[in-house]
């Protein structure tokens, strides 16, 4: 169970990480940007119903 400040700081950088994605024009930088959201994504897998 996550804690309600640990969900806030996931959801803040989901939104900043996909934000700087599709501001980067970088390819190597891109790549390290999609790894770290990659990494973010897995923390908290969306649930499934």
């Amino acid at each position: 169970m996550a804690f309600p400040m640990d969900n806030f700081v996931h959801r803040a950088n989901l939104v900043h990480l996909k934000r700087v994605l599709a501001e980067t024009k970088d390819d190597a930088q891109r790549r390290q940007i999609e790894k770290l959201l990659a990494e973010e994504q897995a923390k908290h897998p969306p649930k499934r119903e």
